[in-house]
Order: structure tokens, then C-alpha cells, then sequence
């Protein structure tokens, strides 16, 4: 984010790390960092960590990403500019209204078992186009054309459960189904449930407000902090 400079004086370039950025190595720490980042992100001061060409060249030959992030394929959700982070950070997968299969569960699992990442983040945001895509579908009893329908399919049994609760806004749908996704990563991979019932990684499911820019907290699963203690701004 560039800022104006004096008069007669062109803007400077956004403001680089001020140092070396230690990496987090529990989910404790790791969500703390986001949080943090989120903030900054936010308030419109950010810190641009990890993106000047010494780390560049410091993670070409290994990467130790802190977070996990499990996220909608929406043009606004770009992880690394939310939580103001840089190069090797964080590990992201995208899919449009975060449904999850075997490749996403796989990916989840390298970077847990392999790069050792002890937080994985499930990130939705208000007015999710999938959601009401298969909020549509589920109201006029149709199918999407083509490949669009398997994820519509993918997004049913947290429909479901918003019909069963009474829910019908597209936001009070996005969090269940954001819920619905922890719920079921944890359940269908084995792998990443035993990491975070022996402590080593956390399971978060995180909900953005695209014209605030904030993240909060919708659930969580492992030793992490209560998440009504959830640092992160406050909704206006």
C-alpha cells in the first residue's frame, strides 16, 4: 500500500519487513500470526512481510509454511494480502466455495505431515456466490451445467443442515458450511485427524467480510485459544 510523500515528491513503495519474521511452530502461534496480520490489513498499515528479495531467495530451496489455508476461489480472498503475509508463509488451497476432495485433503496432508504446518484454516466470506448458487439449485430443485454441478453437490449436506436449523440467509449458510468443512476434512482424513488430537496442528474455520476486510473466527478443533477470545477486530 503505497502512501503520499511530500509535496512535489512521488509516492514511496509500500513498507517491506523490518527484519527477520520468526516463523510460527505451534497452532497457538500460528493463528496469533494471522490475527496480527489480518489487523494490519484491516487498520491499512501493513507490514508486507516476506516479500523483499533476500526471503525470496531464502525459501528457493525449502519452503515452512506456518498456515494452511483452505479457501473460496473468489478474486477477493487472496490470503496473503488479508493476512499480510509473504513468501513461503502460507500454504494455500482454493476452490470455489472451499469444497474439498481427495486433492484438497491430499494437499492438506503434504503440508501437515511433510512441512510440518501446525494450523489449517477452512476461510468462506459473506455473500459466497457458490452458496447461493446451491442455495438456488436446492430452491428450484435444478443442476448447474457441466462441472459447476459437482460443486453445488459438494455444498448439499450443509444446506441441508441450514434447512434442518432454519437458516436461510446466504451468510448464516456460509457459516455452516463453513463448519460443515471442518467437520468433514476432520472426519474424512485420517491423517490430519490424529495431528491434532496429539497437539500438533489446529483446524480453524474463519469467516471474511469482503468491505470490512475482517476475519473472525466460526469454529475451531485443537489446542487453541477460546475462540470468544478471537483477537480479531470486531464486527462494525
Amino acid at each position: 500500500m503505497s502512501r503520499p510523500g511530500s509535496p512535489g515528491t512521488q509516492p514511496g513503495p509500500p513498507p517491506e519487513s523490518t527484519g527477520p519474521v520468526v516463523t510460527p511452530t505451534t497452532p497457538a502461534q500460528a493463528l496469533a500470526e494471522l490475527s496480527a496480520g489480518n489487523r494490519r490489513f484491516v487498520t491499512g498499515i501493513p507490514r508486507h512481510p516476506n516479500q523483499d528479495a533476500g526471503h525470496r531467495a531464502a525459501v528457493a530451496d525449502g519452503q515452512h509454511p506456518f498456515a494452511v489455508i483452505v479457501g473460496c476461489s473468489d478474486s477477493r480472498l487472496a490470503a496473503e494480502i488479508i493476512f499480510d503475509r509473504g513468501l513461503g508463509d502460507l500454504f494455500v488451497v482454493r476452490t470455489a466455495g472451499h469444497t474439498t476432495g481427495p486433492e484438497v485433503l491430499g494437499s492438506v496432508e503434504y503440508a501437515v505431515t511433510v512441512l510440518g504446518t501446525p494450523l489449517v484454516v477452512v476461510l468462506g466470506h459473506d455473500s459466497c456466490g457458490a452458496v447461493q448458487a446451491a442455495k438456488t439449485a436446492a430452491e428450484t430443485d435444478t443442476s448447474p451445467a457441466g462441472h459447476l454441478r459437482a460443486v453445488v453437490d459438494a455444498m448439499m449436506p450443509s444446506l441441508r443442515r441450514a434447512e434442518a436449523a432454519g437458516v436461510t440467509d446466504v451468510d448464516g449458510i456460509v457459516d455452516i458450511h463453513i463448519a460443515h468443512t471442518v467437520e468433514a476434512m476432520l472426519g474424512s482424513s485420517a491423517v490430519l485427524a490424529a495431528e491434532v488430537a496429539a497437539g500438533r496442528c489446529a483446524v480453524v474455520g474463519m469467516s471474511y467480510r469482503l468491505a470490512a476486510g475482517e476475519v473472525r473466527t466460526v469454529t475451531a478443533a485443537g489446542d487453541l485459544p477460546d475462540p470468544a477470545a478471537d483477537p480479531t477486530p470486531a464486527a462494525a
